[in-house]
């Protein structure tokens, strides 16, 4: 099997050869270095887009951030960047979640949780830390009662912590089906992401 190609972007030294190395060995992945954006933005054009982009939302080359965001979504070809910082801003955050990256991860996270959220995002979803989704998630402008039935079953699913292959293979529909009713839910809930759907969805269907 093909390794997974991971590219870490960061400019402590300490935090990113640790990492590398770690994720060398845990994941038996290809990783690569950057100390800034302009690092990374040669080692996409050099060696094409990796499977996984880990972006310090602090380092040279990030100012304005949103914007050398959005240019290395774009020449990772829309591959998964994940933001990773120690103290990101919710509103930081949620901005990059609408420009196209796949999550966010804290330095403070332990290890085996670092290779989880990785694994999760490769899987295809968004990852956001558990504490971060409680602290930022926006009042629903609804109760949840105008849910199809359909999307009741796919937020259960959710709240389950179930990926769209498992809740298409589980409700006999196909991944694309619940990729749209996802965001149906999420357009309905008034959240950002099916993270944010399930936080809310767990206290939805208690009432």
């Amino acid at each position: 099997m093909q390794k997974k190609k991971i590219a870490i972007a960061d400019d402590h030294c300490l935090i990113r050869e640790v990492m590398a190395n770690y994720l060398a060995v845990q994941m038996e992945a290809d990783v690569v270095q950057a100390r800034s954006v302009g690092e990374l933005e040669a080692l996409i054009e050099a060696e094409g887009p990796f499977d996984i982009i880990l972006l310090d939302l602090i380092m040279p080359g990030m100012t304005p951030a949103l914007d050398a965001l959005t240019r290395i979504l774009e020449l990772n070809q829309r591959k998964p960047v994940v933001l990773f910082s120690g103290n990101a801003p919710p509103g930081v955050v949620h901005d990059a979640l609408d420009r196209g990256i796949s999550g966010y991860i804290e330095k403070g996270q332990s290890a085996r949780s670092l290779i989880n959220a990785i694994n999760f995002v490769l899987a295809g979803e968004i990852y956001l830390p558990m504490s971060f989704c409680m602290n930022s998630v926006r009042p629903a402008l609804t109760d949840g009662k105008d849910l199809t039935p359909k999307e009741l079953d796919i937020l259960r699913c959710l709240t389950n912590g179930l990926m769209n292959k498992e809740i298409a293979r589980n409700l006999g529909i196909s991944e694309v089906t619940v990729k749209m009713h996802v965001r149906s839910i999420c357009a309905k809930l008034n959240v950002r992401n099916r993270t944010q759907a399930a936080m809310l969805g767990s206290q939805l269907l208690l009432v």
